[in-house]
């Protein structure tokens, strides 16, 4: 009977020391890798409860969610500089191949410090190598050149190790001092010729509305004398048709006479005749056609 108690208390010891080894929970996002006595297990265990699990296992956990990886290199191109390159990678480590990272490389960090971050800066410097000029930087296609060289040899060589490449993105580029004041300067002066190019295009502007105002003054004058020679000849036609109705029928001043004198009479203010006592005829202004007859 005591060894039937001792039995059972020994027991129910070991279940309140190991009953909670037998339950292990996965964060989630991470897979956990286990090791007993010191050797990894082959298989990963995902997220979530696992139970039961052998109570003398240690866990290392693998967090396989997207990580970014920010780095800055100093990239020497073919014109012999050096500039300034901030990289993004964005990668997560294959839950599949935790067991075996930890195996031969370790933990998450470890990882990337030996197998992503060297890597990444001697690709970087050999695809810089590529580069005729520094400033080609900011072509687009360099750019697009250079991150696309960048995430198919990272996947190549890093997705067998178990980290995932799946983009790599240029964040910044400085150029060498030297280049950046001389391409400020190139701006400065390309800025100037600008502005004196606009000032000439207004300058041209300006005279050639000048110019239309001139013409249009011009104009106006050619048409106003235009105008006044029409006018004066009309007038001078009107006077050459006096003359020669004058001339033909000397009784034409006296119908003129007559026509002022009907006007006259319309006036109260000309009702005063002067009457001519040598005239032969009564009315004044009607002898003025007398003096032609003769």
């Amino acid at each position: 009977m005591n060894a039937r108690l001792g039995v059972i208390g020994v027991a129910v010891m070991i279940v309140l020391v190991f009953g909670g080894r037998f339950v292990k929970t996965v964060p989630v996002g991470h897979v956990g890798v286990a090791t007993l006595f010191g050797e990894a297990q082959d298989v990963a265990y995902p997220e979530g409860l696992q139970f039961p699990v052998n109570p003398f296992y240690q866990w290392v956990l693998f967090d396989v969610r997207q990580q970014t990886l920010k780095e800055t290199a100093q990239v020497p191109t073919r014109d012999q500089l050096q500039t300034k390159v901030d990289i993004s990678v964005q990668y997560r480590i294959s839950a599949a191949k935790a067991p075996e990272i930890l195996r031969e490389t370790g933990d998450v960090q470890r990882v990337v410090a030996v197998h992503m971050i060297p890597f990444l800066r001697s690709l970087v410097r050999e695809e810089g190598s590529k580069i005729a000029r520094a400033e080609d930087f900011f072509l687009e296609e360099t750019r697009e050149r250079l991150e696309t060289g960048l995430e198919t040899r990272m996947q190549e060589h890093l997705e067998p190790k178990g980290i995932v490449i799946q983009n790599v993105l240029i964040r910044d580029i400085n150029l060498p001092t030297v280049l950046s004041q001389a391409i400020e300067q190139k701006k400065e002066r390309e800025q100037a010729v600008e502005r004196q190019k606009a000032e000439l295009e207004r300058f041209r502007q300006e005279q050639q509305q000048k110019v239309a105002e001139s013409n249009a003054k011009l104009e106006a004058a050619r048409l106003e004398a235009e105008q006044v020679r029409v006018l004066a000849k009309a007038k001078a036609d009107e006077i050459r048709l006096i003359n020669d109705a004058v001339a033909k029928n000397p009784a034409y001043i006296q119908l003129q006479s007559l026509e002022a004198l009907k006007q006259m009479s319309k006036d109260p203010a000309s009702k005063l005749y002067f009457m001519d006592s040598n005239s032969t005829q009564p009315l004044p202004l009607m002898h003025l056609g007398d003096g032609t007859r003769r």
